[in-house]
């Protein structure tokens, strides 16, 4: 164990198990999105211990040490890094980051072979030491990623499942807030599908204060909130992570804050809709693959999958969303 097993005489707000048990929270993966992820659980208070494993020792020992010093201004209780998976043991959430790097202009269904390949090799440890976790994969293509880590691991369907359309439901969300001049929190509308270039935004069922946004009228600009607009959004939400990356080089900040919420959602039992991806079965007639959907997230994972009304537009690219995701993992041997 490193020098980063410093903890918090402080109490702090952490849920805890039915059973009194300390909440465990493991990250895999020390690179940009899981040490931001690491860093957003611990300024939240998501658990009482946080932890994070990685291959690159030196690296995930100094991420850990880093984040560690300053958790006298946290809730957090306590914060470890290790290249051994055994930190990990009895983790209540394990979040997957770990995975090839996507490079400028690369899709990420384009690095399903190399990422698929790394869970190959870590999730029968992973599920040997932590065999009551629930399992949240992140690593891009994460639909694809989470199809093949399904089957790999044999776990049920509601504790394995992917980060989904969570941060691309939040961008759309913030790009209309910035058309209408409202806060983020009273739009109420869904990303569905891959994360990725497939993505369907559900404008049927989008709505701001209980107003449909297809009647929301006038921006804060002078505009209409019209079928442009809304192209035009959908279209800067699949753009939103090339820009970054093309620019920064990785995508961080607004991921762990997303997978943070997620992780909350279940340790805290909040039954909260949220658009992470699981393995569907029927739903709008789609099946045998995992993709984003409005989906109740509470301590047993993954729940109730909403059928959300669709229109026949959104149900029929939410079918080639799905097959195209399908063939991908096929391609793969899965």
């Amino acid at each position: 164990m490193s020098e980063a097993a410093i903890t918090n005489s402080a109490q702090g707000s952490y849920p805890v198990n039915p059973g009194g048990r300390p909440s465990k929270v493991a990250i895999i993966g020390a690179g940009a999105v899981g040490s931001t992820l690491a860093y957003a659980c611990v300024t939240k208070g998501v658990a009482r211990e946080i932890v994070l494993q990685d291959i690159a020792k030196e690296k995930v020992e100094a991420e850990a040490l880093d984040i560690a010093q300053g958790i006298q201004f946290t809730s957090a209780g306590s914060v470890q890094g290790s290249d051994d998976p055994e930190i990990c043991r009895d983790a209540d959430v394990i979040a997957i980051t770990a995975g090839a790097k996507q490079k400028p202009g690369q899709s990420r269904l384009e690095l399903a072979g190399a990422t698929v390949g790394i869970m190959e090799k870590i999730l029968p440890k992973l599920v040997e030491v932590a065999p009551n976790a629930i399992f949240i994969l992140v690593a891009n293509p994460v639909d694809v990623v989470t199809y093949c880590a399904k089957k790999i691991t044999g776990l049920p369907d509601n504790r394995i499942f992917g980060s989904g359309t969570v941060l691309d439901t939040a961008r759309m969300r913030y790009l209309v807030s910035l058309e209408t001049g409202t806060a983020t929190q009273n739009i109420h509308g869904y990303i569905a599908g891959e994360h990725g270039d497939s993505e369907v935004a559900l404008w049927s069922s989008t709505e701001i204060g209980g107003v449909p946004i297809t009647q929301w009228g006038d921006t804060i600009t002078g505009g209409q909130f019209d079928q442009a607009t809304r192209d035009r959004i959908a279209s800067d939400v699949v753009n939103s992570a090339y820009r970054i990356i093309e620019g920064k080089g990785v995508t961080n900040y607004a991921v762990g804050l997303a997978v943070q919420r997620i992780i909350s959602a279940v340790l805290n039992d909040e039954q909260r809709v949220l658009t992470v991806s699981p393995l569907l079965s029927n739903w709008h007639g789609i099946s045998d693959v995992c993709m984003s959907v409005p989906t109740i997230v509470g301590r047993d994972g993954a729940g109730r999958r909403l059928e959300l009304p669709l229109t026949l537009d959104e149900r029929d690219r939410l079918t080639e969303s799905a097959t195209r995701l399908r063939e991908a993992a096929r391609g793969l041997g899965y």
